[in-house]
């Protein structure tokens, strides 16, 4: 088994995914070769809460430029993971 902290990378910290964690939805940046199994586990291991559903979105890189250079972004891939009705709540901001 892999090791969750190599499958979870880190939060997705935006307006939306702070809007969505009041509907227990959180979302993360994973590892693009993981699969949701692997994600749900990784989440409830890491955070001690139990997962109800796991919705993954891959996003492509973006083109940029840098004068007459361009290139592309990294790919990356984000799971949006929703939490049962009796899990516990997930601290990401921690102190606030």
């Amino acid at each position: 088994m892999k090791n969750p902290y190599d499958i979870i990378l880190r939060p997705v910290i935006s307006e939306e995914s702070t809007d969505q964690m009041e509907q227990r939805k959180y979302t993360f940046f994973v590892d693009p070769r993981a699969n949701k199994v692997e994600i749900k586990k990784a989440v409830e291991e890491i955070f001690g809460v139990k997962v109800a559903k796991v919705n993954t979105i891959r996003v492509p890189g973006k083109k940029k430029r840098y004068g007459r250079y361009s290139g592309y972004t990294a790919s990356r891939k984000k799971a949006i993971v929703t939490l049962t009705e009796d899990s516990k709540e997930i601290k990401i901001f921690e102190g606030a």
